[in-house]
């Protein structure tokens, strides 16, 4: 069967109670259509980057699904039908991901440990001593 990611975004103002009850209800539609749901992430409260809706944030929830694609047009036919999801997304994909998602390990890193050298502009040294910079401009 083809596999496929589905996230969708609940409003700001649902409990996480209620979070969850909107990804069972998504697993339900999954499994009563002959697929199954191997994963299942909630990545909490997230800043969105523009409105939607009129909400500035939104529960991000991940369903990691194996099922026919009628299984999947049903799934999003009764996500758009729900008002409490403001955008939803489904992509089919080669393979399922193993293990925790990118946004979940992201959550795991430093604040900046990950990050490689600022770049030549954002280090002070790289510029040089600010007197030799401006005798040599005629400042």
């Amino acid at each position: 069967m083809p596999l496929y990611e589905h996230v969708f975004l609940a409003r700001q103002d649902l409990a996480q109670a209620q979070v969850d009850v909107l990804a069972e209800t998504a697993t339900k539609i999954v499994e009563s259509q002959q697929g199954k749901v191997t994963k299942v992430e909630n990545w909490g409260l997230r800043n969105l980057a523009y409105k939607i809706a009129k909400n500035r944030k939104a529960h991000y929830v991940l369903l990691n699904i194996d099922a026919p694609a009628g299984t999947v047009a049903e799934l999003e036919r009764q996500t758009a039908i729900n008002e409490d999801v403001i955008r939803y997304m489904t992509v089919r994909v080669d393979e399922l991901e193993g293990g925790p998602s990118v946004i979940m390990r992201k959550s795991d890193r430093g604040e900046r440990g990950d990050r490689g050298p600022r770049g030549p502009r954002g280090d002070r040294e790289d510029r040089g001593p600010r007197r030799e910079r401006d005798e040599a401009f005629g400042e």
